[in-house]
């Protein structure tokens, strides 16, 4: 049979209370035993010595002592056994036989020294010996013990009873926590990925709700990317392909004429979707970590003049001045030149596509600490901050209508962060809306190249 938490803990609380009662209930019932024939037996033994002591100021001596309380006359309730204990004199010397003493025989110093001293006026007139006294079970004192101990019984069943009833409160507290984050996990399991739960404290059951939180949410937004991943990538190939289909099929039925120019789109938009599909496959292979590098040492000065050259002509078009700014002293860094330049290719060509026309773009580089900066910087319309957090995202437009218009997959700067980060370098933005943008990324410097 299953047994849930809660009964568990209630389980548990309950053996604990239990033991914890026992425990102190018998230790409390031994000592207050001990103490309590412990205190009867010396008040019983102070009372024989004050017997002893009125005897002896009423006649002056001990004469007589024998005749006038013998050891086998019956002590009366409550009272020391007169055969439990013996007298002797100031000097030691027994005088009333009993405890294992016989009369007129000495006793040793040091059992005088534990003996009970009787005094009269202020004077030790005699000492009362007692030895190994065990007390007869009277009935006043039998009847405390009694009432002592059902008082135990019934206040420790009551505080069994309370640390219960407080232990399935508690109980109940703990496991409401659990007991939610078990129906939201299962409605995610259903498909329902938008759950929340509520965090009532700091601790773990704190900390474990504010897990399930954000993994809820990541879940929300990663599902959501999927769909607008798909929904891109579902547009990016309808434009192409209709282009193609159309043309072919007015090919087909003698619309269009077969010239050149027609050839030429047909070819155009079957390039377009190659370099969507190689785009997909590079992204893909960089985030799983499978993308073949060739690391090595680069020079930043190289890889920034091939960059600015080689997108002078499409620069020289659109009106665009590109400036280049490297200290001719830095250090070489570490990696692959293909992915590197590919990583630059794709922040000149989006300056490019966004820079008005008689702006001006700066690429530059810049030593800091073990590694160097590389930047692009444009003078276009510039990144709101929601889009400076999400910019390298696949797919993602800050205005699609007219980033369509202008081209691009929406890939590249999403494939320039993965290809940076495989090789150990970062990545980011910073923008000022309607004051340009600036890209820069970073890549360690070449060891014992500092």
């Amino acid at each position: 049979m299953i047994r849930s938490l809660s009964f568990k803990l209630v389980a548990a609380f309950l053996l604990v209370s239990l033991v914890g009662t026992a425990v102190a209930a018998g230790y409390v019932a031994y000592i207050t035993t001990e103490r309590f024939s412990r205190y009867v037996t010396e008040q019983l033994r102070l009372r024989a010595a004050e017997r002893w002591a009125d005897y002896y100021r009423i006649t002056g001596s001990w004469e007589g002592v024998r005749e006038a309380m013998p050891m086998e006359e019956p002590s009366p309730p409550g009272a020391m056994p007169m055969g439990s204990v013996a007298l002797a004199d100031s000097q030691g010397r027994v005088i009333v036989a009993g405890a294992g003493f016989l009369v007129n025989q000495r006793v040793p110093m040091h059992l005088l020294r534990s003996a009970t001293p009787i005094t009269v006026n202020g004077q030790v007139v005699g000492y009362m010996l007692q030895m190994g006294v065990r007390m007869r079970p009277e009935a006043p004192r039998l009847a405390f013990l009694r009432e002592f101990y059902r008082v135990l019984m019934v206040g420790s069943l009551v505080a069994t009873v309370v640390a219960l009833a407080l232990g399935a409160l508690l109980a109940r507290s703990l496991t409401h926590p659990l007991r939610e984050l078990t129906a939201a996990t299962q409605a995610v399991a259903q498909g329902e990925l938008a759950q929340q739960i509520p965090v009532r404290s700091n601790d773990e059951l704190g900390q474990l709700a504010m897990s399930f939180n954000r993994m809820s949410a990541e879940l929300v937004r990663a599902q959501e990317a999927r769909r607008q991943m798909t929904a891109d990538i579902a547009h990016e190939l309808r434009t192409p392909l209709s282009l193609i289909l159309g043309h072919a099929e007015a090919l087909s039925d003698g619309v269009l004429p077969p010239t050149a120019q027609t050839f030429e789109v047909i070819y155009d938009e079957a390039q377009r979707l190659a370099r969507l599909v190689d785009d997909l496959r590079t992204l893909s292979l960089s985030e799983a970590g499978e993308l073949a590098l060739q690391i090595g040492p680069l020079r930043p000065e190289e890889i920034i003049e091939r960059a600015a050259v080689a997108h002078q002509p499409q620069a020289a078009a659109r009106r665009v001045e590109i400036v280049t700014t490297v200290p001719p002293d830095l250090p070489d860094v570490e990696g692959d030149f293909d992915r590197v330049a590919q990583v630059l290719d794709n922040l000149l060509t989006n300056a490019l596509r966004f820079s008005p026309e008689g702006s001006k773009i700066e690429l530059g580089a810049q030593a800091l600490g073990r590694t160097v900066r590389f930047t692009v910087r444009d003078e276009g319309p510039g990144l709101a901050p929601e889009d400076q957090e999400r910019v390298f995202d696949r797919f993602y437009r800050t205005d699609r209508s007219r980033s369509r218009d202008l081209g691009g997959s929406g890939l590249g700067l999403a494939i320039a962060r993965q290809l940076i980060l495989l090789q150990g370098g970062e990545i980011g933005v910073e923008s000022t809306l309607g004051k340009g943008a600036t890209f820069w990324f970073t890549l360690p410097v070449q060891k014992g190249d500092v």
